[in-house]
């Protein structure tokens, strides 16, 4: 059987790398630089990032903060991620779904929604931290869990209730935090980890 689902996977894998190559074709189009696929355009290393996750059979889209649209990221919701996935893997077939961040949906009124609809098959990366208020910088100032303004609970509740069973990573890219001892920063983490999420 495992063997039966690998090489179904290794298909969508041809089958999507393919796709791109074959709609990016030509000197116009290095696949490093602009690139497309089933009419989702993206530029920069997410061209080169999607066929590493094509040619190991694995790919998580993980929506960006609607801050980052302008230079980081061209997925802003949980519902595009979650469209792109129905569009080249309407089978669910687990090898392609969503990566959400706290940091990037919280503020997404249809969030939870999204999350039912994303279900088991869909959810493979779950990532906490906070969203301070005010906030210094939109990259580097991420809040540890309990420091900010998002329900992490509700959020972490509704994927679990789909199934969801991975770990909650926490992610926090934040100046302050980097600062201080790595001691003070893990003993933080595992105890907002344990009261907050």
């Amino acid at each position: 059987m495992i063997v039966i689902v690998g090489l179904v996977v290794l298909l969508f894998a041809v089958i999507a790398g393919l796709l791109g190559v074959l709609n990016n074709a030509g000197p116009a189009h290095p696949l490093s630089e602009n690139f497309s696929v089933l009419g989702y355009h993206v530029t920069g290393s997410t061209g080169t990032l999607f066929l590493f996750g094509i040619v190991i059979g694995a790919l998580a889209i993980e929506p960006l903060h609607p801050a980052y649209a302008a230079d980081r990221a061209c997925v802003n919701t949980t519902k595009q991620a979650l469209d792109i996935c129905d569009r080249l893997d309407a089978g669910c077939t687990g090898a392609l779904g969503v990566a959400l961040d706290v940091y990037h949906i919280w503020w997404d009124p249809d969030v939870l929604p999204q999350i039912t609809r994303a279900g088991k098959d869909r959810l493979l990366a779950f990532h906490v931290c906070d969203w301070l208020v005010p906030t210094k910088d939109i990259l580097n100032d991420r809040g540890m869990m309990g420091d900010g303004v998002i329900d992490i609970k509700s959020l972490r509740a509704a994927v679990e209730a789909q199934g969801y069973s991975g770990y909650s990573e926490i992610e926090i890219f934040s100046n302050d935090w980097w600062e201080r001892p790595v001691d003070e920063v893990l003993r933080t983490c595992i105890e907002r980890h344990r009261s907050v999420v």
